[in-house]
Order: structure tokens, then C-alpha cells, then sequence
């Protein structure tokens, strides 16, 4: 997530961050959360309306149903591929996790349009709007922008190469790369 307060930019609040890094990752130091606590999320009309829509399609009960519902609302404002917007490494990543936290959204996708434009078009559904221009998604000039290609590298996959080509790089006189990824084989 590029930039700005990781409650905010998460879709939860400082309270619904914390529990869920106490729950998935316990050895985290509880200064985080406690700091995390103070943050109260402010979201818009569209991301309140997308996790409506969201948690009424969810099929995980608990915490963790509300968290993804609040996630994926959330980063489905940004731009790009919903998928990216999330960290996950590609398309299929985002469909499973669709088909197991929100089954019955997830199998009304029967023509495998991009999930976020799926999502928005169910919530126009849902509000008697209709934001095609044809009755017929083949016939229609927008079809490849609902159900093109989404097989881009990650943005997250693109920074790790760029990090590695950049080390990769020669060095010029005792001339040392400042960031070096995790792990890097060269020496000085």
C-alpha cells in the first residue's frame, strides 16, 4: 500500500487492525496495536456501500468475514486491478479468496468479469441502475475493459525485480548499492 496511515489505507479501523494482527500475527509488540487503537476510520458512501455489499454475500461467519468485506471495499477504490489494490499475486489469488469468504457473490461471476467492475455493476443492480450500454456484454464497446487480459505482474512482484536488477548492476569503485533486497548473494 503505497503511502498513508495503514488503518486508513486497510479499510479498518485502528481497533479492527489491531485484533486482527493480535489474532494472525500474535507475536507483533501490543505498542503497534495500542498505537493502532487511536486511529478511527472515516469511509465514504461508496466504500460503505461495496462492503454492504460485501457482508451480505459473505460466507465465513466472524471477525475475518467483516475484516475482508471492509478490506476489499476499501481497496477496491483505488486504481488498477482490485487484486493488485489488495498485495495478492494475481487474479486467481482474489477469485478463491471471493469463493470462500463471499460464495454467493463469487458464483453470480459466471462470465468471469474483472472483479472489480463485477462488483460495481452489482451494486448498480442492487440500486436499479443500469451502468451498461448494451443488454448484451459481447455487443458492448466497453467488453474488454469487464473482461480482458489481467495477467500483469504484481506491483509488488515489479519492486522486488527492479530491487534486484539494481544490485544486479555493477559496481563502480567500492561504490555500494544503499538498498540491497534480503537475502542478496553479493558480498563486498
Amino acid at each position: 500500500m503505497d503511502g498513508g496511515f495503514l488503518p486508513e489505507k486497510a479499510g479498518l479501523s485502528g481497533l479492527e487492525l489491531a485484533a486482527l494482527l493480535e489474532q494472525y500475527f500474535p507475536s507483533l509488540e501490543i505498542k503497534l496495536a495500542e498505537q493502532l487503537s487511536l486511529f478511527k476510520c472515516e469511509e465514504d458512501e461508496e466504500i460503505a456501500m461495496l462492503r454492504d455489499l460485501l457482508l451480505k454475500q459473505r460466507s465465513t461467519e466472524g471477525d475475518i468475514g467483516h475484516w475482508l468485506a471492509a478490506m476489499i471495499a476499501r481497496r477496491a477504490i483505488e486504481p488498477g486491478h482490485l487484486w493488485e489494490a489488495l498485495g495478492l499475486l494475481n487474479r486467481g489469488e482474489l477469485s478463491r479468496l471471493l469463493s470462500r469468504h463471499f460464495a454467493p457473490l463469487a458464483v453470480r461471476n459466471v462470465n468471469n468479469m474483472r472483479w472489480k467492475r463485477f462488483l460495481y455493476r452489482m451494486l448498480c443492480e442492487d440500486e436499479g441502475l443500469v451502468m451498461c450500454t448494451t443488454p448484451v456484454c459481447t455487443q458492448c464497446v466497453d467488453f474488454n475493459l469487464c473482461f480482458g487480459e489481467e495477467s500483469s505482474e504484481s506491483r509488488m512482484a515489479e519492486r522486488r525485480r527492479d530491487l534486484l536488477l539494481q544490485a544486479a548492476q555493477p559496481v563502480v569503485a567500492g561504490d555500494w548499492p544503499s538498498e540491497l533486497p534480503q537475502g542478496s548473494a553479493i558480498a563486498p
